[in-house]
């Protein structure tokens, strides 16, 4: 307990009240917005890594977990950030233990740069050579951030050339109502086609003409305009 509070007064220290009076609406804090009820104090992100890096050995699992269990977004943001740290530092035992406590608390992953810094690289990581049935059950919830972890997940598939999960998740999440999934759905569609333009461009070839408009122009930004122009125009 005494390093958590350490811990958040080094946050404190940091503070920035005009980026503490700009966050809650870049990140819908408001009522009826996608991160109603979020509390903010104001560090950016860099700052919460450094003081992440400084306290990840010192804390246990179950403090990182309470610290997750935070209203206030930054400690949120941070206990992820060690969570990153204990991840990639940790034995196999350990890191199963990390991910059994990220896949408990997935609704305090609960904002697209929470779940954006981790997804991957912690469930992305672990599940990479693993069954991959428990990111089907998160894109089959009805749950907006779970349905996000799924999909983000895939990051660490793709930058390892494994796109099969991340367009059959595509294909689950393809007609999601929320621009969040949307832009998640669109963006690892963009990568695999980086890595294999023909593969990406056969999947939208199928799909492109019922998919959410974001999410077809985030998925085809690095296609060349003449090719990008037609799919807007729905001439492929």
């Amino acid at each position: 307990m005494e390093y958590i509070n350490q811990l958040k007064e080094d946050l404190k220290e940091l503070v920035d009240t005009e980026k503490a009076d700009f966050l809650p609406k870049f990140f819908q804090a408001y009522p009826g917005g996608y991160g109603e009820g979020d509390e903010f104090i104001g560090v950016s992100v860099p700052d919460q890594r450094k003081v992440s890096k400084k306290y990840y050995r010192k804390l246990s699992l179950t403090a990182v977990e309470g610290l997750l269990q935070e209203p206030v977004h930054e400690y949120r943001l941070t206990a992820l950030f060690i969570m990153i740290h204990k991840f990639e530092r940790g034995s196999g035992e350990e890191r199963e233990e990390i991910v059994n406590l990220y896949l408990k608390n997935t609704s305090y992953v609960n904002n697209w740069d929470l779940v954006d810094s981790s997804a991957y690289k912690i469930l992305g990581h672990y599940l990479m050579d693993r069954e991959k049935d428990i990111l089907y059950k998160l894109a089959e919830s009805e749950d907006l951030w779970q349905q996000r972890i799924s999909m983000i997940t895939t990051l660490h598939f793709i930058r390892n050339n494994e796109f099969a999960d991340s367009l059959k998740l595509a294909e689950i999440l393809l007609e999601h109502e929320h621009d969040l999934i949307h832009k998640a759905v669109g963006w690892m569609l963009r990568e695999v086609g980086k890595r294999n333009y023909q593969l990406e461009y056969d999947f939208l070839k199928k799909h492109y003409q019922k998919m959410p408009r974001t999410m077809l122009r985030y998925a085809i930004e690095k296609f060349n305009e003449d090719v990008r122009q037609r799919f807007l125009k729905g001439e492929i």
